[in-house]
């Protein structure tokens, strides 16, 4: 079910044009205005693997970036890459503002199956968000046979949250290296506006791909349910782009701020992004 602020909340990833992509569970311990410019089961290693992912990190399974924008669905289908941001300052200043600014609700109530119980399958592709997500983010990806690609049992993750390079290996012991974020995470969600969402608006927001992220596992777990006022990613360089993504993920589903969220995304995106681009106004 789309959102009526679909357009109004992911127009800023079109901008976001330098992750890695191809093709999902973390804890969750995981149009902006044209004048501005705006883990897992264990599974034995099988014998013949099937090569599916890039051997070129940031190359999309079926659709190619470059400095231009991209269709809003397109860059989403593909996901998109950390290597450089080209996340544009006044853009993401320009939905910031969009964004309403409350309280924190009380968490009374909040249950993670409230969100949908387990992934589920969004794009209808066969594999659910949970392998769609380490499809996308991770390279050198080998899948199980017999799963239409969809089971990831290995892979390189250039992590976002620490500038690390993880191998990811499926199995008890070594999935939870590679964690699946929700950079709005769902108990944060659940206290700024996601209680009065319908059930399915919820399980969408947990599958969401413009809300997933293949992350580092003990990074995701410091996280927990913080926002951008209590938790930052380790790696200086990533901190624009995240924040970035938080808001237009906060705009497509009509969740609000706090107000020490809303000062230290402005404050990020105003010294971290982009000098030339920041709106003064």
């Amino acid at each position: 079910m789309k959102t009526r602020s679909d357009k109004r909340g992911v127009i800023v990833l079109g901008l976001l044009l330098g992750f890695g992509v191809t093709a999902c569970g973390g804890q969750d311990v995981a149009a902006p205005s044209p004048a501005a410019p705006l883990m897992i089961g264990s599974e034995e290693p099988t014998p013949e693997p099937i090569i599916v992912g890039s051997e070129t990190p940031g190359l999309p399974l079926t659709s190619s970036f470059g400095p231009s924008l991209v269709p809003v669905e397109e860059s989403l289908a593909a996901g998109v890459a950390v290597e450089e941001s080209r996340v544009e300052a006044g853009t993401v200043l320009a939905q910031l503002e969009t964004i309403p600014v409350k309280g924190r609700a009380p968490r009374t109530g909040y249950d993670r199956d409230l969100f949908g119980s387990g992934w589920q399958d969004p794009d209808g592709n066969g594999c659910d968000a949970r392998n769609d997500i380490l499809g996308r983010d991770l390279t050198e990806t080998i899948a199980k046979p017999g799963t239409h690609g969809c089971v990831i049992t290995s892979g390189v993750l250039q992590d976002p949250f620490t500038a690390e390079t993880i191998d990811f290996v499926r199995g008890q012991d070594t999935s939870t290296l590679v964690q699946i974020d929700h950079v709005v995470a769902l108990s944060d969600a659940w206290q700024k506006g996601a209680q009065l969402m319908e059930p399915d608006q919820r399980a969408e927001f947990a599958n969401d791909p413009l809300n997933l992220l293949a992350v580092d596992g003990p990074s995701n777990a410091a996280k927990g349910d913080g926002d951008a006022a209590t938790w930052l990613p380790p790696n200086h360089g990533y901190r624009c782009d995240y924040v970035a993504r938080q808001s237009a993920v906060k705009a497509k589903y009509d969740l609000w701020m706090t107000q020490a969220e809303h000062d230290a995304i402005r404050r990020i995106v105003s010294t971290q992004c982009p000098a030339q681009k920041v709106s003064t106004e």
